[in-house]
């Protein structure tokens, strides 16, 4: 087990766990174990919450000015991009994204968003003086909010870390961070781009951990902010208890979002996209368009071409460049999206897939699948199942197609497409969503990313993230 860890990152210190209980990480193609880590109790949370508390109020970190934290930063992606290949490995190993989208989004994303958070520093150190209707002025001044515990999911480890760990850090607060424990490996990488770029002991600290300890950080009196990224229902009991805290929190949560082709749309430049648009990362991503909506016209057409586009996709070990699907990420997420394909199958008529691909002896495979003859109200169709599968639902006319889309208990996604952008803009504006791509989807790094409903609170990826991990007070000018 040549991946296995023995300490936690805390204060800049591999500190040995209070406990000997540890986690087994599995490699998701083969089901071999890779290596094991420590797995955090109580105590190792308070120390880890001590270091980040101490940090913040005495290493000169909150108080530096915007710059010198940038330029901390900046350091801190250079250490990151020198292992972007080494961390797009261990995270396909672990949760089975292909290689080739790995490489992207979590070897080079987490280094564009912290050098894009850096790049923020000159806004940040702007006074901020406004007129007011008496004719005083008020000054509007901005400080980090303290210490911020950032939940972690598996599907997509790196990046989503970061991209609560670099806002929080331009804004000069420290970080507790619990990965999620099917993808710790990667978290030890980013530890150690940590200390080569010199940061301030106990600005970031890692600390991998189940539910119940993950529940005792959110909880724990010297946080003072939490973000999470995971499931809806996770998502609620984090919001309760933050809730009764007053706490401040960001959730960015689940999705069942919805492509929409239109009469006049170019069903080939959907298929083009449709990897990245419905079925990223074998459909384990929360934005993912998984409900298409077909005009009835075209019903038949878009089957056709999405059974054809789907069986052609390359499925296999995510470490094989050649792969387009790799496994689920855990046994576990296999059975609930089997689960899932069973109730489609009473529920519509299953056209392609259903099973496990016949290539794949070992690994947590499902075959890409597409269901249809759906109702909008079908479970299949209105709960997030999180794998390859696809509900394609027929409508009549686009104030239907609309409706359908909005007809969910989730916000987070959603594409348009259409031969005519403007027609296209024009519906994905009535759109219930906090985000929605015209002829395409892509979460864009300078604009917020996050949901309504269901899908969470606040947002993520644009400069308005920056002030989730500030205090904003006025000072009144009156005399």
């Amino acid at each position: 087990m040549g991946q296995s860890r023995d300490a936690f990152f805390i204060g800049n210190q591999w500190v040995p766990p209070a406990s000997d209980r540890r986690f087994e990480l599995i490699n998701a193609s083969t089901e071999e174990v890779i290596g094991t880590v420590p797995e955090a109790v109580e105590a190792d949370i308070d120390a880890a919450v001590a270091a980040a508390r101490k940090a913040f109020e005495g290493s000169g970190w909150s108080d530096a000015k915007p710059a010198e934290r940038a330029s901390a930063m900046q350091r801190f992606a250079e250490a990151i991009a020198r292992r972007s290949d080494e961390i797009a490995h261990m995270v396909s190993i672990q949760n089975g994204m292909p290689l080739s989208i790995s490489q992207m989004l979590e070897g080079q994303a987490p280094v564009d968003v912290v050098k894009y958070y850096s790049g923020l520093a000159q806004s940040l150190e702007q006074d901020d003086i406004r007129d007011t209707p008496m004719g005083k002025a008020a000054h509007v001044e901005k400080s980090p909010i303290g210490v911020a515990a950032a939940i972690v999911p598996w599907n997509f480890p790196v990046t989503l870390a970061l991209s609560k760990i670099a806002p929080a850090m331009i804004a000069g607060c420290t970080m507790v961070i619990k990965p999620s424990p099917g993808t710790v490996l990667d978290s030890y990488i980013l530890a150690e781009a940590a200390l080569e770029a010199d940061l301030p002991p106990g600005v970031l600290n890692w600390v991998a951990a189940d539910r119940d300890a993950g529940a005792y950080l959110v909880s724990h009196p010297d946080v003072d902010k939490v973000a999470f990224t995971g499931s809806t229902a996770a998502g609620r009991m984090i919001a309760r208890t933050c809730g009764e805290l007053l706490r401040p929190v960001t959730l960015e949560l689940g999705g069942k979002s919805a492509a929409i082709l239109l009469e006049d749309a170019d069903i080939d430049i959907f298929m083009d996209n449709i990897l990245f648009t419905s079925l990223l990362h074998s459909g384990q991503t929360c934005f993912n368009g998984t409900r298409v909506l077909a005009p009835k016209k075209r019903h038949a057409e878009i089957v056709e071409a999405l059974v054809a586009s789907v069986e052609a996709l390359q499925i296999g070990d995510a470490l094989d460049p050649a792969t387009q699907l790799g496994p689920l990420a855990s046994r576990a997420q296999r059975q609930k999206v089997e689960d899932y394909i069973a109730i489609g199958k009473d529920e519509g008529r299953l056209v392609t897939g259903g099973g496990r691909p016949r290539n794949t002896e070992r690994g947590w495979f499902v075959e890409p699948t597409v269901i249809t003859d759906l109702h909008n109200s079908d479970r299949i169709a209105q709960e997030e199942i999180f794998g390859p599968v696809l509900a394609v639902i027929a409508y009549e006319g686009e104030e239907e197609a609309i409706r359908i889309a909005n007809d969910s208990p989730f916000g987070l996604g959603g594409s348009v497409w259409s031969a005519d952008t403007g027609r296209a803009t024009s519906v994905a504006q009535k759109i219930q969503s906090g985000t929605v791509g015209v002829n395409g989807y892509q979460p864009l790094l300078g604009a917020p990313f996050g949901g309504i409903k269901a899908s969470g609170l606040g947002r993520e990826f644009g400069p308005e993230t920056v002030t989730a991990y500030q205090n904003v007070k006025s000072i009144y000018m009156i005399g």
